[in-house]
């Protein structure tokens, strides 16, 4: 059988609607390998032993209960780490709410950032408060979110290095060239990774996240069609996917109809995007082409034969990913609502 006639499940055509719900469950694989990179770092795992001792207990029983009620919580809580640390520094500030529309949530690359993992965070923060009024930062219980979501979605756990601080400014412009674009080709990509001091393992690596998650159709109409005047459609789509994509999103589609991002196991954290990858099934531009380059296709088939590779270089690339512009001590605050600032 030709690749790219492989049979493609249903895909979910509206953001509004029910996704199939997914029970908390352990990761039943090996646990990845800490990263042991050489960069110094203030942060610690047991950054609060003393201060909040139940910490990830608690985390992780709000992340558990707010999965149980809609499984956007986990690419939602996901995203959105990977948009606030690279956009000014791992300081929680994408949490920020504006009266102004001027804070780093209000920029243009942030609007597809789902509610849901805002409000994923602000639970957790409220349990803490609970049990640790004052202690741990909002930035701080975002990674452990993170880390939790993929972990309960089968995906590997780690130790979440922990110390932040929230930060003190939350600007739309600082978001500003800073983000991945669907269209981006690996020359765009690479130069965006690279300055954050990333290699192309972990650009291939944090690409893998897609494999959890949806995107709304008008993020890729011009791929299915106005590629180009003498071909409407991408021809690195499996033409059979690239038929499923226009009965979901028709050239009108509105604004809220998503479909999955991996359309095999859209809600299992798994190595099924790079596979997917081998079979045209990228979503965007950004995806597909990482198969198409010299340079990363290497990379997409090893982690598309061995999921243990995608998880440890997965682990590896977040715990970098944490490690970008954080505060700590005087440089930031704790604040007391996830949303606000103290001052």
């Amino acid at each position: 059988m030709e690749r790219r006639r492989r049979s493609l499940p249903l895909i979910v055509a509206a953001a509004a609607a029910a996704f199939l719900v997914l029970a908390a469950m352990p990761y039943s694989g090996e646990a990845a390998t800490p990263y042991s990179g050489e960069a110094a770092t203030p942060l610690r795992t047991d950054y609060y032993r003393n201060s909040c001792p139940n910490l990830e207990d608690i985390v992780r029983a709000e992340v558990a209960r707010k999965i149980k009620e809609t499984v956007v919580t986990i690419p939602a809580t996901l995203r959105q780490v990977f948009h606030d640390c690279m956009a000014g520094g791992c300081d929680a500030a994408v949490l920020i709410a504006s009266r102004n529309n001027d804070a780093q949530k209000d920029a243009d690359d942030n609007e597809s950032l789902a509610g849901d993992g805002f409000d994923t965070v602000n639970r957790v923060k409220t349990a803490v408060e609970q049990r640790c009024p004052g202690v741990v930062s909002c930035a701080d219980i975002m990674h452990l979110a993170a880390r939790d979501v993929v972990f309960l979605s089968k995906g590997p756990f780690w130790s979440v290095e922990l110390g932040r601080r929230d930060g003190l400014v939350s600007r739309k412009s600082d978001v500003t060239g800073k983000l991945p674009d669907p269209d981006m080709h690996v020359k765009e990509l690479s130069p965006l990774f690279q300055r954050n001091g990333f290699s192309p393992i972990d650009l291939v690596a944090l690409s893998g996240a897609h494999t959890v998650g949806f995107s709304h159709c008008t993020r890729f109409l011009d791929r299915l069609y106005s590629y180009n005047s003498s071909m409407p459609t991408d021809p690195s789509f499996n033409p059979d996917y690239a038929d499923q994509l226009k009965q979901a999103c028709p050239p009108d589609v509105g604004k809220t109809i998503a479909v999955n991002m991996d359309p095999v196991s859209p809600v299992t954290f798994d190595n099924k995007y790079f596979s997917n990858l081998q079979y045209g099934l990228g979503l965007f531009t950004s995806d597909q082409v990482l198969y198409t380059n010299d340079a990363t296709k290497p990379i997409v088939n090893k982690f598309a034969a061995d999921q243990k590779a995608f998880f440890d270089a997965f682990v590896a690339a977040m715990i970098k990913l944490g490690r970008l512009g954080v505060k700590t001590g005087n440089d930031g605050e704790i604040r007391k609502v996830c949303t606000a600032f103290n001052h």
